[in-house]
């Protein structure tokens, strides 16, 4: 269900930053998530097209670039992609590592249309 929080969030920021953009409308989200976030993109999407009906991104498109998780070993430094019910160093078999990337979730960018603005 946190899903739900997420996509309501995610629009909020949209809107805003539409708004403050003078966009008349939101034709596409990109967003970035990681492997590890949790996050469900056929949920979000489905929560997206309620959420949105009757705003200027009620026809936006979603875009999801996913991030894989990847750590970098403690004990020798090199960084690998993590599978997931093996996460021992594919190089020296250690188990103490950072995660570097995957956990990401944010709007990376937002593709808007203004229909020439002609008055301003």
């Amino acid at each position: 269900m946190h899903e739900l929080a997420i996509t309501q969030s995610m629009l909020d920021l949209v809107l805003k930053e539409a708004e403050k953009a003078g966009a008349k409308e939101v034709g596409k989200i990109n967003l970035v998530v990681g492997e590890l976030s949790g996050f469900a993109g056929e949920c979000v999407q489905f929560y997206f097209d309620f959420l949105s009906k009757g705003t200027i991104a009620e026809r936006a498109n979603l875009s999801f670039k996913m991030v894989p998780a990847t750590a970098r070993c403690r004990g020798c430094d090199k960084t690998y992609k993590l599978k997931e019910y093996d996460w021992a160093c594919p190089y020296c078999q250690g188990n103490s590592m950072e995660v570097i990337a995957g956990k990401e979730l944010f709007v990376e960018s937002i593709e808007v249309e203004d229909y020439g603005n002609k008055g301003a």
